[in-house]
């Protein structure tokens, strides 16, 4: 599957979830689902708790992960 078609998948409205990336304007932050399969969730698994998600939505997920992962450098900020 194209990587654009999932990330048109992740959704950024400031009344959702306070902004954060989340799965096609529904409330579930893209970081939540990462947490899900960290912990060592399957995706069938997620699938079965959580029924209004796709397969497609843990994909794009995956994909926006990504996509933040590809820094050319980190830069240490001090507060």
């Amino acid at each position: 599957m194209e990587t654009q078609f999932l990330l048109e998948r992740i959704t950024l409205n400031p009344d959702i979830c306070h902004g954060k990336p989340c799965i096609r304007n529904l409330r579930y932050p893209v970081e939540f689902i990462l947490e899900l399969l960290s912990t060592g969730m399957s995706s069938e698994e997620i699938l079965a708790d959580y029924e209004d998600l796709e397969y497609e939505d843990i994909l794009a997920s995956l994909a926006f992960a990504t996509r933040l992962s590809q820094v050319k450098r980190l830069e240490t900020v001090l507060a």
